[in-house]
């Protein structure tokens, strides 16, 4: 990838709710917007650790799903044309003597912008990383935790290891390149989606793709070259062939490199002020769970005020010589507008 810096408005560090209604709130300023997340889909721990679980208390949805909060919001920001930057992680953070900020992700990416927000929840989602002997040899080129580019995958002979959404949907999303494709898990039932069980059984029947018990014990192979796996299911021991491993055993929250940007951190949260938002870096804000302050709740309610809040100041800090009006979307023609509804 090209190491030349895309330049914007704003970058956000986090697409959770509340990096997405930070979207909304700097879009009503004409602030531009990208987006870096590490998952591979918008919604942070909705999306991906509860999307069908029910959440009670944002204003006016009585019950509203994780999935079907992002999906809204997604919708909210959708005039607003924010440019998404998935499966990527930051880095680098560095502020240049002009006063912007140029960050670099672990995928090469490049951007220079006035604001940074962060609003990375608990921080990065890391992969749970099985607890199998020499793993560490063969990722990057044999195992790998997520799925960036799928034509990477083609003709692979691929083992597909465990039983959640994840593995279940790049069981499906893969089987069309892969030359091979197996799913193993320690037991016959799964924490996905009952649609994708039913399309995975469905190849498995159809012999498009291969289902087996067990656990994965240890690796083979050279190099960092995956030859085979050995796994263990109650009648002993077996071995899969397999050129490729793609485990999906969860996530966990991880400050990550984010500790090493320079910002000043209590108990691997960032202080800000409650007027603005800002961190101890001028331009660099934090809101929703990342951030600490007196009084802080840890509710994506508090978040979206945050979010409020930041944008004012976020414009103050990139249009330095305009005069910030405040208006109101229910009456100001402008706002109505740009939101495509006058």
């Amino acid at each position: 990838m090209s190491n030349i810096a895309i330049k914007t408005d704003a970058v956000i560090i986090g697409a959770g709710p509340v990096g997405l209604f930070a979207v909304f709130e700097l879009g009503l300023l004409d602030i531009r917007c990208h987006v870096l997340d590490i998952l591979d889909k918008p919604g942070g721990q909705c999306a991906e650790l509860y999307p069908e679980k029910p959440i009670y208390d944002i204003p006016a949805y009585p019950v509203i799903s994780g999935q079907e909060l992002t999906d809204r919001l997604m919708e909210q920001i959708e005039p607003f044309s924010p440019e998404f930057h998935l499966n990527q992680m930051v880095e680098s953070l560095q502020e240049t003597p002009e006063g912007s900020f140029v960050i670099t992700t672990d995928d090469g990416l490049v951007l220079e912008a006035k604001v940074v927000v962060i609003a990375a929840g608990g921080g990065s989602f890391m992969p749970k990383k099985p607890p199998i002997p020499g793993i560490d040899d063969y990722e990057g080129t044999s195992v790998f935790y997520a799925v960036k580019r799928m034509e990477e995958f083609r003709d692979r002979n691929i083992l597909v290891v465990g039983g959640g959404d994840s593995a279940l949907d790049w069981c499906l999303n893969l089987q069309p390149l892969a030359k091979k494709i197996t799913l193993i898990h320690r037991r016959d039932a799964f924490r996905a989606a009952p649609d994708s069980v039913q399309k995975m059984r469905a190849l498995v029947e159809n012999n498009d793709m291969e289902f087996t018990l067990g656990q994965i014990k240890e690796l083979h192979g050279k190099d960092g070259r995956l030859e085979k796996v050995t796994a263990q299911r109650a009648d002993g021991l077996f071995d899969i062939e397999c050129d490729t491993m793609l485990p999906f055993f969860g996530l966990t929250m991880k400050l990550g490199p984010l500790a090493n940007w320079g910002l000043n951190l209590n108990e691997n949260l960032i202080p800000v002020d409650t007027e603005k938002f800002q961190t101890s870096t001028p331009g660099i804000f934090a809101i929703g769970d990342i951030n600490t302050y007196p009084g802080k709740l840890k509710l994506i309610l508090s978040g979206f005020h945050e979010a409020a809040l930041m944008a004012q100041q976020a414009f103050r800090l990139i249009h330095p010589d305009e005069k910030l009006l405040f208006q109101y979307t229910t009456s100001s023609s402008s706002l109505q507008k740009k939101l495509g509804v006058k």
